[in-house]
């Protein structure tokens, strides 16, 4: 072998093998546990994800003045109902629910967010954002649940609820 390095016995040296080998390959349980931010973050996601399919899921649905759902809607009902599924309660108005709504920049909003049309301001519409520029809502009388591109930029506002 080498010059000056007594040989460890065989029974050892495996040993000492298994034992790095698990230290190699296990990690610890703290490195494996996703962070606290991690899962701040995920369930945020989550509810997100939720939060946009139960407005989807609404699609076809007539418009109704006034109507929370489960058969008609009209467009705060519809983001009601939306954020119930996920068990937020929003306020029953659209400008109820800009006031209470956290503002957020076009930039940062992200699927499930609320899209308030305000003017004057107070909010005469919302919808869920379903992102790339598109939302779910509940249009007017005569219409239904639909997915639509957001239409007069210039008057929308994002907003945040419990997300």
């Amino acid at each position: 072998m080498f010059s000056g390095v007594k040989a460890l016995p065989a029974r050892l040296f495996i040993l000492v093998a298994v034992a790095l080998a698990a230290l190699i390959i296990v990690p610890s349980a703290a490195s494996a546990a996703p962070s606290a931010t991690a899962q701040i973050a995920y369930a945020a996601r989550m509810r997100s994800y939720h939060i946009v399919a139960a407005a989807r899921a609404q699609r076809g649905k007539p418009y109704r003045f006034g109507a929370r759902g489960p058969s008609a809607f009209d467009c705060s009902g519809l983001t009601g109902y939306a954020y119930h599924s996920v068990r937020i309660n929003l306020p029953r108005t659209a400008d109820g629910q800009f006031r209470t709504a956290r503002r957020i920049a076009k930039a940062t909003a992200r699927p499930g967010d609320l899209v308030f049309w305000v003017s004057g301001g107070h909010a005469y519409h919302v919808a869920v954002y379903a992102g790339a520029g598109q939302v779910w809502h509940a249009p007017k009388p005569g219409q239904r649940v639909q997915l639509t591109s957001i239409w007069s930029w210039s008057q929308v506002r994002f907003g945040r609820i419990g997300i």
